[in-house]
């Protein structure tokens, strides 16, 4: 943790607290019903503008997972992989008798 609050205070491309606001996002998209996710896919989301895109905030995480020392990278890798899971779900298959 210490060293996410140095690296928010030393590297110009963070602010305090990025790396949190990146963490709560990427992890309220992948949570998301797979519809919305589709929805984004296909249409893109206006509130990116103004909320931020959670693509974004997890490849911030990866810039600042490269920024860390190995074992705090392994740390936050661990907590973000879990994220990282969900979102890589297979679909259940389509039954067109469902619905």
């Amino acid at each position: 943790m210490s060293e996410i609050l140095r690296l928010e205070r030393t590297r110009n491309y963070l602010q305090p607290g990025d790396v949190g606001a990146a963490m709560r996002l990427w992890k309220d998209y992948v949570h998301r019903p797979e519809r919305q996710l589709w929805h984004d896919y296909e249409w893109g989301n206006v509130h990116w503008y103004c909320c931020g895109s959670p693509l974004e905030a997890r490849a911030l995480l990866d810039t600042v997972m490269q920024a860390m020392s190995s074992r705090n990278a392994r740390e936050l890798r661990q907590v973000v992989s879990r994220f990282d899971a969900v979102w890589n779900q297979p679909s259940l298959p389509y039954d067109p008798g469902e619905g």
